[in-house]
């Protein structure tokens, strides 16, 4: 079994877990399946909006696929969110990377 697939049933068994949403996302994107992990940043983001890591390895996602004005946004509202719970280290690198766009 691979470990997509195991993320996936463990997913299944608890929907709600944001450290298995995003690293099924993270799994899905080293697939190339960018569509699919795109959905499941979204719903990660979605449903735990200050997980910071899904705003940093998204935006990270669109930019390798051209799509500079999606991923903008996303950092920005992440560094937002980063600096409100405290991650400043994330903040910072956020920061850095949408200075470098």
């Amino acid at each position: 079994m691979s470990r997509r697939e195991q993320l996936e049933q463990l997913l299944a068994v608890e929907p709600h877990d944001p450290f298995l949403r995003y690293g099924l996302a993270m799994c899905c994107a080293s697939d190339g399946q960018h569509d699919v992990a795109q959905e499941h940043f979204r719903k990660l983001l979605s449903d735990h909006p200050d997980y910071v890591a899904g705003y940093f390895q998204l935006a990270q996602l669109l930019i390798r696929l051209d799509d500079v004005d999606q991923a903008k946004p996303l950092l920005e509202t992440g560094i937002a969110v980063a600096l409100r719970t405290g991650d400043r280290h994330a903040a910072g690198e956020m920061t850095e990377f949408l200075g470098s766009l």
